[in-house]
C-alpha cells in the first residue's frame, strides 16, 4: 500500500527505505500501541513505526529490503498481537489468514458487543437488585445467599471475564502489561480475598462478590459502548471505502478511429472485478453505475455526480473528451470510457491512501501520552502496592476511628457477611487496605491515553475527506494551529487560471517590421504557445481560436518555467516572455514598448513580450480574474489573526494590482519570484530578521501543486487545489479537491477543531487519572470518610474511555464558518 507523505529525506536516503503497512489485533489500551512501537522497533532493520489503536494499523519505515513483512508480523503475532502484513488494496497478505476478512470481523465484533452488552446488564441489574433490596430491608432469599453470589462471581470471571485474564496474564508475561492485566489483578485479588472470608469464616473478614461482579458489569458496558463510538467514528472513512467500484463492463476497443462500440449494447460486454482493468482499456458504463476507473469519456454523453469528489451536488456534463473519476456516479447516459488511470493510481485510490496514512501519523502533542503510557501500568501497579503498605502499616493505625467508621459503613451496606446472616463485619486492617489498592488498580485507565488523539483523527479526517478536504495526518494538525502566516500562488490559484488577452499591440518599428499587425502577431505568439500548457499560453491559444486565424507550425519548442517560451517558426527563433527574460537573451526593449508595458501592468495585466530574432516584435497583455470567493477567503483568513501574503512570478505592478483588489497591502506581496527561487522566498520568511534577532514565522502556502511544488514542499504546511493534479497530492499537507478556494479557511477551522479535540481528549484522559487514583487511594477517607470503592472505580474508568470517544464524534458537527 502507499503511503503519500512529505519526508525530509534526501532522494538517496528516501530511496533506501520503504514502508509497510501492517493489520494489528488485540491491542486494547495505550500501554499495548507502546509495546507494539517497542517489539517494532527493536527488530534489526526497522527505523521507525506508528501504530494506530483506533484503526489496528502499523506503518513500518524500514530499510528497502531488509526485513521481510511476515516475519515481522510472526514477531507480533507471538508477543500476543495477531499481525499480518497487507498487500496493495487494502487485503491482507498470505493464504493463511490469522486476521480475518474485514467485513466478517466487523459482524463478528458487533456480535460480541451484543453478547457483552447483555452479559453486563444481567451481571448489573443482580447485583443492583441485590443491594437495593438489602438497604430497604426486603430480603430476596436468593438474592442473600452468599453461595449464589459466589456462584455469580465464579462464573462471571470463568465467562465474560475469561478473555480479559487471558490477555492480562499474556501481556504480562510478555511484559507489556495492559488495562487488562489492571483489571484481571484487580478482580481476582477482590475474588480470592472474599472466598478466603467464605472458606474461613474464623477470620472475620466480608466477602465482597459483588466487587468483581459490578467491575466487570461496568468494564463490559464500558468498552460495548465504546465499541459502538469508535465504529461510528469510522463510519465515514468506510463510506469512502464503500465508494470504490468492485466491477466493470469490459468492451473491446475499436480497430480504428471511425469504428466506435455501442455504448448501450451488451453485445461483447464482460464483466471483470475493477482492479484488474488496464490502462488503455474500454469500458461500458450505464446510467446509474458508478465508474469503475479514472478515464477519458470516448463516446456518448451523459451527467456525472462528483460530489463524493467535489462536494458539490451539481451533476456535471461529461462529453467525449473529457476525463472521469472512479468512484463518480453515472446518471443520465451510457458511455463508453478508456482507462487513464487503474488500481491504486485512481484519485479515489489515492484519497483512500491519504486519508489512512492521516489517521495513522500522530500528532507530537500525543509524544506526552505515549511516553506515559509506556510506564503507566507498572506505574499504577506500584501506586496499588503503595496504597495497600501505607493503609495496612501506617494509615489505619494513625486513622483509626475515620478507617473504624468506614468498615462499620460497608459492613451495613454489604448483601451478606461471612456468618450468613447480617451483622457487623469484623473490623481487619488487611481487609480495608486490600480494598483501596484493588480500588487503585482498576481506577486507572491508559485505554483513555490511547484513544485520545487516534479517534479525534479518525473523525476529522474522513469528515474532512466527506468534504474534499485531505489532511495528511496529525502532525499537520498541530503546525496548521501553529500557523500565522498564509501565502497565496496568484495564477491559477488567487485568479481563476483562465486568462484573457486584452491587448496586443505590434511595436512601430523600422521599415523591416512594418508587416508586423496585431492579428500577425497574434499568430506567431500562438504558434510559439502551442508547446506549452502555461495559462497565459492557454489565453494566447484561445484567442487565435476565437478569432478563427491559421497558426503556423513551430519546432524546437523550449520552455523556462516561470520566464518564457522560445520556438523556432518558419526557420526564425521567436522568444515569448518577460522582460528580464528577452533582455538576458540580449534582446534590447525600446523605451516605448517599456512605457506601454509599465501603463498596462498598472491596470494590473500580465505583459508577455513577443521577440522575432533578435527585436521585439510587439507585446501582449493578458489579465486573469480574480476567482469569486477569494476576496471573502483572504479576508476571513485576516479575521482568524493569519498575515496573508501574495507570491508571483508576475511583476511588480501586476501583483500590487491584484493585491489592491484583494485589500492586501504592498508589504505583504513578493512579485518578479520564478517557481525556481518560490522555496527560497519562503524560506526567507519562515526566518526572517527583525530588529536584529531571527523571527520564525509558520508558514502555510496555497498554491496549484505544479510550479509552485517547491513552495509547497518548503512551507511548513502545504495546502495545494486539487487542479494541480498528482504533484498536488504528493507535496502538500493539505489538499483541496473542490476548486473551492474558501477550503483553505475550512481546511484551517477543521484541523484546529480536532486538534482541540485531541487537547480536549488529552486533558480528560489525564484528569481521570489524576482525581481518580487518589480517590481510590483514600486521600478524603481520614476528613470526609470519602471513598472510592472498586466498584464505582470500575465506573468511572469505563466511563473515561467513553466519554473521550463520545467527545471526538461530536467533531461531526463541525461546521464551515463563513
Amino acid at each position: 500500500m502507499q503511503i503519500v507523505s512529505k519526508t525530509n529525506l534526501s532522494p538517496e536516503a528516501a530511496s533506501t527505505t520503504e514502508k509497510i503497512t501492517l493489520d494489528v489485533t488485540g491491542m486494547k489500551c495505550a500501554g499495548c500501541v507502546r509495546a507494539v512501537e517497542r517489539h517494532l522497533t527493536q527488530y534489526p532493520g526497522v527505523k521507525s513505526a506508528c501504530v494506530n489503536l483506533a484503526t489496528e494499523v502499523a506503518v513500518v519505515e524500514l530499510e528497502a529490503g531488509a526485513v521481510d513483512a511476515d516475519a515481522l508480523a510472526k514477531k507480533l503475532t507471538a508477543a500476543g498481537f495477531p499481525t499480518q502484513p497487507r498487500k496493495l488494496g487494502g487485503k491482507v497478505a498470505g493464504e493463511t489468514q490469522l486476521i480475518q476478512d474485514p467485513v466478517q470481523r466487523q459482524r463478528q465484533e458487533m456480535q460480541a458487543v451484543k453478547r457483552q452488552f447483555l452479559i453486563a446488564v444481567v451481571l448489573l441489574v443482580l447485583s443492583f437488585v441485590g443491594h437495593v433490596a438489602n438497604i430497604s430491608g426486603h430480603v430476596i432469599p436468593v438474592l442473600h445467599n452468599i453461595w449464589f453470589h459466589c456462584g455469580l462471581a465464579t462464573v462471571a470471571l470463568l465467562v465474560p471475564g475469561r478473555p480479559i485474564l487471558v490477555d492480562g496474564w499474556v501481556g504480562l508475561r510478555h511484559n507489556a502489561p495492559n488495562m487488562n492485566t489492571l483489571v484481571g489483578l484487580g478482580t481476582l485479588t477482590a475474588y480470592t480475598a472474599s472466598l478466603v472470608a467464605l472458606l474461613f469464616p474464623q477470620l472475620g473478614w466480608e466477602c465482597f462478590f459483588d466487587e468483581p461482579v459490578m467491575m466487570l458489569g461496568f468494564i463490559l458496558l464500558g468498552r460495548t459502548l465504546e465499541k459502538q463510538a469508535r465504529i461510528r467514528a469510522a463510519a465515514a472513512f468506510k463510506e469512502l471505502l464503500a465508494l470504490q467500484p468492485q466491477l466493470a463492463r469490459l468492451i473491446a476497443k475499436p480497430k480504428t478511429t471511425e469504428a466506435t462500440p455501442s455504448v448501450s449494447s451488451s453485445a461483447g460486454v464482460v464483466e471483470i472485478p475493477a482492479e484488474l482493468v488496464r490502462v488503455g482499456e474500454w469500458l461500458q458504463v450505464l446510467p446509474g453505475e458508478k465508474i469503475p476507473v479514472d478515464g477519458e469519456v470516448r463516446e456518448g454523453q451523459t451527467t456525472v455526480d462528483e460530489s463524493m469528489l467535489t462536494g458539490e451536488a451539481v451533476p456535471v456534463t461529461k462529453q467525449p473528451g473529457d476525463l472521469v473519476t472512479a468512484g463518480t456516479l453515472n446518471q443520465s447516459g451510457a458511455i463508453a470510457v478508456q482507462a487513464t488511470r487503474v488500481g491504486s493510481d485512481t484519485t479515489l485510490a489515492q484519497i483512500v491512501a491519504l486519508v489512512e496514512a492521516a489517521q495513522t501519523r500522530k500528532a507530537p502533542v500525543q509524544k506526552l501520552a505515549d511516553i506515559v503510557a509506556g510506564y503507566f501500568t507498572y506505574g499504577v501497579l506500584t501506586a496499588s502496592l503503595l496504597t495497600f503498605v501505607f493503609w495496612y502499616f501506617f494509615g489505619t493505625h494513625i486513622w483509626h476511628h475515620a478507617v473504624m467508621a468506614y468498615a462499620m459503613q460497608i459492613s451495613h451496606h454489604s448483601l451478606f457477611s461471612t456468618s450468613h446472616t447480617p451483622h457487623l463485619t469484623i473490623y481487619t486492617p488487611l481487609l480495608v487496605s486490600l480494598k483501596l489498592a484493588i480500588a487503585v488498580m482498576v481506577v486507572a485507565c491508559p485505554c483513555a491515553l490511547g484513544l485520545a488523539t487516534p479517534t479525534a483523527i479518525l473523525v476529522g479526517t474522513a469528515i474532512g475527506a466527506e468534504r474534499g478536504l485531505l489532511i495528511k495526518g496529525g502532525d499537520i494538525l498541530e503546525k496548521v494551529h501553529q500557523l500565522n502566516t498564509v501565502v497565496f500562488d496568484k495564477t491559477g490559484t488567487l485568479t481563476t487560471g483562465r486568462a484573457v488577452v486584452t491587448d496586443c499591440l505590434p511595436c512601430q518599428a523600422e521599415e523591416e517590421n512594418a508587416f508586423r499587425t496585431p492579428v500577425a502577431l497574434l499568430q506567431l505568439a500562438a504558434a510559439v504557445e502551442s508547446g506549452t500548457i502555461h495559462p497565459l499560453a492557454t489565453a494566447i491559444q484561445q484567442e487565435a481560436q476565437q478569432q478563427e486565424l491559421s497558426i503556423p507550425d513551430a519546432a524546437d519548442f523550449h520552455t523556462e518555467p516561470g520566464l518564457g517560451v522560445s520556438a523556432v517558426v518558419e526557420s526564425t527563433l521567436v522568444l515569448l516572455g518577460n522582460c528580464d527574460w528577452l533582455q538576458w537573451h540580449g534582446i534590447s526593449i525600446s523605451e516605448t514598448a517599456q512605457k506601454q508595458s509599465q501603463e498596462l501592468a498598472a491596470d494590473g495585466k500580465t505583459i508577455v513580450f513577443v521577440a522575432v530574432g533578435d527585436t521585439v516584435a510587439g507585446l501582449i497583455a493578458v489579465q486573469d480574474t480574480l476567482r469569486p470567493d477569494a476576496k471573502a477567503t483572504i479576508e476571513k483568513l485576516r479575521q482568524m489573526g493569519l498575515r496573508v501574503m501574495l507570491l508571483s512570478g508576475d511583476t511588480q505592478d501586476a501583483a500590487s494590482a491584484t493585491a489592491k483588489q484583494l485589500g492586501l497591502n504592498t508589504g505583504d506581496v513578493m512579485a518578479g519570484v520564478p517557481p525556481v527561487k518560490k522555496a527560497a522566498a519562503i524560506q526567507e520568511l519562515q526566518a526572517r530578521l527583525t530588529k536584529g534577532r531571527t523571527q520564525h514565522s509558520i508558514v502555510a502556502m496555497v498554491g496549484d501543486g505544479i510550479n509552485d511544488a517547491p513552495a509547497l514542499s518548503q512551507a511548513d504546511v502545504g495546502i495545494a487545489l486539487h487542479s494541480g493534479t498528482d504533484v498536488a497530492m504528493e507535496t502538500a499537507e493539505i489538499v483541496l479537491m473542490r476548486d473551492n478556494l474558501s477550503d483553505v479557511v475550512a481546511s484551517i477551522q477543521l484541523s484546529r477543531a480536532t486538534l482541540s479535540k485531541i487537547r480536549q481528549n488529552l486533558f480528560w484522559a489525564f484528569a481521570y487519572n489524576t482525581l481518580g487514583i487518589p480517590l481510590a487511594a483514600g486521600v478524603l477517607l481520614p476528613s470526609f470518610g470519602f471513598v472510592l470503592n472498586p466498584s464505582g472505580a470500575a465506573a468511572l474508568m469505563a466511563f473515561s474511555s467513553v466519554s473521550v470517544v463520545t467527545n471526538s464524534l461530536l467533531l461531526r458537527r463541525f461546521a464551515y464558518r463563513s
